[in-house]
C-alpha cells in the first residue's frame, strides 16, 4: 500500500492521528519531569531553550538516519532553503522557546487544554489561504466553543485573583500554539514538493542546533548532569518529535486542514491524562471544562463536513 492510499484511508488517517496525538500528549508530562530530574527551574529560561535544543538536534538525527536506512538522499534540495528556514523558524524555535518557557510556568493540564487550540487557529489560517477551507457557519459556531475553553481557563482564579486573567505561562503556550499552526500549514505546502522525512529532517536539526546555540549563551552546552533516567526521557522526547511530526505532516499531506483538524481534540485528552497521571496534577473543575469545550469545538468544526460527505453518498 503506497503512502497515499494509507494516510487517506480512513483507518489509516485514525491510526496515524491518534498515534501522533497520543505521542504529543506524552510531551507535556515528560518535560516537567525532565525539569525536575535536571534541576531546570521555572525561571531558567536558557536552560529550558538548551535542553529543548538538546531534543531537536536529536529528533533531526534520527530522522536522517531513518532517511539513510531508507536509502534516501541526503543531499540539498533545490529550492527547498527558504522553506526548510521557515517552518524551522515556527515550528522548533519559536514554537518550543514559547512552550517550554510557558510549560515551566504551567501546570501540565493546562498546557494540554491549551494545545487543544491548535485546531482553531489552523482553521482561521487556512480560511484565508484556501478557497475550498473557508470557515462556514459551522465552523464559526465550533471556533467560539473552543475559544470558550480559553476562556475558562482566564477566568478561573489564578494566585487568588477572580476575572478574566491569564498567566505569563499561559500566554506563552498560547502563542507557540499559533506559531505550531503557521508551521503546520508551512509543511502542508512544503510537503507538495518535498518528502516529509526531508523536511521534518532538516527544519528540526537546524531548529535545534540554534535553541543549543540560544540556550548556551551563558549556562554552556553542558551544564546538565544526566543519569540513565534524564537521557531516556531526552531519547522518548526526541522520537515524540520525530515520529509525531512525521506522522502528523502526513495525514496533512494527502488531506484538507478542516477533515483531519477534529483530531486535534485528543491532544488535550491525552495531556490531561498523562499529566494527571504522571505528574499527580489534579483536575480541576475549570481544566475539566476547558477540555470539554475545546474537544467539542474541535468535533462541531469539522461536523458539517462529515454530513455532507453522507449527503453525497446517499
Amino acid at each position: 500500500m503506497t503512502a497515499a492510499k494509507f494516510f487517506t484511508h480512513p483507518l489509516g488517517i485514525i491510526g496515524a492521528s491518534i498515534s501522533a496525538t497520543l505521542l504529543w500528549g506524552s510531551s507535556y508530562p515528560f518535560i516537567k519531569l525532565s525539569y525536575a530530574r535536571l534541576g531546570i527551574g521555572s525561571h531558567d529560561t536558557l536552560e529550558q531553550i538548551l535542553f529543548a535544543g538538546y531534543r531537536f538536534t536529536l529528533a533531526g538525527l534520527l530522522i536522517l538516519a531513518y532517511m539513510l536506512i531508507r536509502k534516501e538522499t541526503l543531499r540539498y534540495q533545490r529550492g527547498s532553503g527558504g522553506m526548510v528556514a521557515s517552518i524551522a523558524l515556527f515550528q522548533t524555535v519559536l514554537q518550543y522557546i514559547f512552550f517550554y518557557a510557558g510549560l515551566s510556568k504551567s501546570a501540565g493540564v493546562v498546557g494540554a487544554v491549551i494545545a487543544g487550540t491548535i485546531s482553531f487557529f489552523q482553521i482561521a489560517l487556512a480560511h484565508f489561504l484556501y478557497k475550498n477551507d473557508r470557515i462556514n457557519g459551522t465552523k464559526g459556531l465550533g471556533l467560539l466553543v473552543g475559544f470558550l475553553g480559553l476562556l475558562v481557563l482566564g477566568l478561573s482564579k489564578h494566585d487568588g485573583n477572580s476575572g478574566l486573567h491569564f498567566s505569563l505561562g499561559e500566554v506563552l503556550l498560547i502563542a507557540a500554539t499559533l506559531f505550531n499552526a503557521i508551521a503546520n500549514l508551512l509543511s502542508k505546502r512544503a510537503a507538495a514538493s518535498y518528502s516529509i522525512p526531508y523536511i521534518n529532517g532538516y527544519q528540526m536539526l537546524v531548529g535545534g542546533i540554534v535553541l543549543t546555540v540560544i540556550g548556551a549563551w551563558k549556562p554552556g552546552l553542558a551544564p546538565f548532569h544526566f543519569d540513565g533516567i534524564a537521557l531516556l526521557m531526552l531519547l522518548h522526547l526526541a522520537l515524540v518529535s520525530a515520529l509525531a511530526f512525521m506522522l502528523w505532516n502526513n495525514v496533512m499531506k494527502y488531506n484538507s486542514v478542516g477533515s483531519v483538524s477534529m483530531y486535534l481534540f485528543l491532544i488535550p485528552v491525552f495531556g490531561v491524562l498523562q499529566s494527571a497521571m504522571f505528574l499527580g496534577e489534579p483536575l480541576s473543575a475549570a481544566v475539566l471544562g476547558a477540555l470539554a469545550l475545546v474537544s467539542a469545538g474541535i468535533v462541531i468544526v469539522n461536523r458539517r463536513k462529515r454530513e455532507v460527505k453522507a449527503d453525497q453518498a446517499a
